[in-house]
């Protein structure tokens, strides 16, 4: 049965020709330029890449494990920026992955592609696997609860290196309760946590998207490398760290597994 909750469909940008949109019932989900996979037409998707940069020198090949598919627009721009890169790609709708590789320019072959729950995939990756975990995990707009919690956060932990970063892109509007609740559960298991995003939503003054960064060893963040990157952004961002990211979870609890629905 066709509903229009379950509708996916990939259009093009009147704007942009080479670019296309995925839509999940109307909704924006990933866009890729299928001429050109450096560009990073979402903000959000800019500020991820930028941290991503970062995690070692420019070109070095990285073991990256995405959490969340869509159309696949980070796996094409690392492919491309870092070649030789081993990326996994883990995505839960069959029907995404599908359309994409109907419609879309085939991946090179360091990329894999596996449908699959993203929790169930890190419990069953081995220790120390990669560089990089990507985490774009969303279902009806809402980010599953399941990968959200203390007990999810310690499994992507442990499969980074121990100067691995875990990025992960929260949606939320003011008052950031959801964001705030995610700084302090990765706080409660990585040594170094930051948020960048738009200053407008780091102010709570607009609903949108922020990315958090974290690693396992204190101090491991490049902060001031990440702060300059989100100012060069065309939509210049800042960065809350340390006592500003205290302030900024005000006493927020970290979510757990045994936490009610």
């Amino acid at each position: 049965m066709n509903r229009a909750a379950d509708r996916l469909e990939l259009v093009t940008d009147p704007v942009r020709r080479t670019g296309r949109t995925l839509l999940s019932a109307g909704v924006e989900q990933s866009y890729v330029d299928v001429e050109d996979p450096r560009h990073l037409h979402f903000e959000y998707v800019r500020r991820i890449a930028a941290a991503a940069e970062l995690t070692a020198p420019a070109g070095v090949p990285l073991d990256v494990l995405h959490l969340g598919g869509g159309a696949l627009t980070l796996p094409r721009w690392l492919a491309v920026t870092r070649p030789g890169s081993a990326q996994r790609v883990v995505e839960r709708d069959a029907a995404v992955v599908e359309l994409v590789a109907r419609e879309l320019p085939p991946l090179p072959p360091e990329v894999r592609v596996e449908v699959a729950d993203a929790r169930e995939a890190v419990t069953a990756t081995a220790a120390g696997s990669y560089d990089l975990v990507i985490a774009d995990i969303y279902r009806a707009a809402r980010m599953p609860r399941h990968v959200r919690t203390v007990e999810f956060a310690a499994e992507v932990a442990r499969t980074l290196r121990p100067d691995g970063l875990y990025l992960v892109n929260v949606t939320d509007l003011p008052p950031l309760v959801g964001t705030r609740v995610q700084v302090a559960t990765l706080r409660a298991v990585f040594g170094d946590v930051c948020v960048l995003g738009d200053r407008r939503m780091l102010r709570g003054r607009r609903y949108g998207n922020l990315v958090l960064a974290a690693t396992p060893r204190p101090g491991g963040l490049p902060v001031g490398r990440l702060a300059v990157a989100a100012l060069r952004d065309p939509v210049p961002g800042g960065l809350l760290h340390a006592a500003a990211l205290d302030t900024f979870v005000a006493g927020a609890r970290p979510s757990t597994d045994d936490d009610p629905h």
